[in-house]
């Protein structure tokens, strides 16, 4: 949020100041499956997705304005989605979602096991499915790369292992913030510190309070490279990177932040992807990791634009969808900043 964000400003012809603690992206950012749901993630009658959909096409030429920008790929690609059922009331539930996307005008479609695995033969027997051509899916390491290296090219100044004592304000407006040993003044402040952006001492009360949701995620390794769509059941996903790499995912644990990879997380997003695409079982194990979601609630979906604190802009709270939605809250909080 806070690279996407400075380059969008300094497009505009703003001067940033990028503050970063570590270094750019070391936390959920890159930790991130990349999943461009914006199908699975909505729910029939939610005004949100018009958004998702909207944030998923944006991704196609953001791609390629930081590969001419970079030289660099995000692992942009459109694999599609298949959301399944192993259940009959699981079966009810995705048909039921397919016939009310497919009716908003969105490509859709029920489906039952045979024509499931003709687009995934990997699949397990399925009682139905619920395909989305359009699903996409990015690689989030290598959209930090980018990002990091357009901002090398830009002219926004980044400033690492700083820490932010507390907002400055004064006269009831946020006029930037105090470091160790210096103000650092600014028309604008924009907090987007994921799930340690309500540790900020200064944020208002009136922000919902952002806590962190800790979400472990297991890579495999196949060779050669068999499964070829994003999976969703009920308890995980598979999200194939189409190089041989397969990311499983994820708990929900609420565990402070406590960044452990545990022996029931990795168990039990096994069994998930296992059971949905059973040809992993002979997959290797390539990597484990986890990291922290930013949870605001369910009534408050994700914290963009201005906050009550005039001179505060937020980009924070965006819980499953950070990656999604990077590039709407960019344009969205830099729209909000300029007016």
């Amino acid at each position: 949020m806070g690279c996407a964000t400075a380059l969008a400003l300094e497009a505009r012809g703003a001067d940033v100041v990028l503050l970063e603690r570590s270094v750019p992206g070391a936390e959920a950012s890159s930790a991130a499956a990349g999943i461009l749901g914006a199908q699975v993630e909505s729910r029939e009658g939610s005004a949100l997705l018009e958004t998702f959909v909207r944030a998923r096409a944006d991704y196609a030429g953001w791609a390629a304005e930081l590969r001419e920008r970079t030289g660099l790929d995000i692992g942009y690609r459109v694999s599609g989605m298949l959301r399944v059922a192993f259940t009959e009331e699981e079966a009810n539930d995705v048909g039921k979602t397919a016939a009310w996307q497919s009716a908003a005008g969105l490509r859709a479609e029920s489906l039952d096991d045979g024509q499931a695995r003709a687009i995934e033969p990997m699949l397990a027997p399925v009682a139905r499915a619920a395909y989305f051509p359009d699903e996409a899916q990015v690689d989030p390491r290598a959209l930090l790369r980018a990002l990091v290296a357009g901002i090398a090219r830009s002219r926004v100044v980044v400033r690492s292992g700083v820490v932010v004592q507390r907002l400055a304000e004064t006269d009831g407006r946020c006029r930037g913030v105090v470091l160790d040993g210096e103000t650092l003044e600014a028309d604008a402040t924009v907090l987007a510190a994921g799930s340690w952006s309500s540790l900020v001492p200064g944020v208002p009360d009136a922000v919902p309070r952002v806590v962190p949701v800790r979400g472990q995620i297991v890579q495999l390794d196949e060779r050669p490279p068999r499964v070829r769509t994003m999976v969703k059941t009920a308890a995980g996903y598979v999200v194939p990177r189409g190089d041989g790499r397969v990311v499983c995912g994820s708990t929900m644990e609420h565990a402070g932040y406590a960044s452990a990879v545990t022996a029931g997380g990795v168990r039990a997003i096994l069994d998930a992807a296992i059971r949905a695409v059973p040809s992993l079982a002979g997959a290797e194990l390539g990597a484990t990791w986890s990291s922290f979601r930013p949870y605001a609630g369910e009534e408050t979906p994700w914290l963009v634009g201005a906050s009550p604190l005039p001179g505060l802009f937020l980009a924070t709270g965006h819980h499953r969808n950070g990656i999604l939605l990077a590039k709407t809250t960019a344009d969205r909080v830099t729209a909000a900043i300029l007016g």
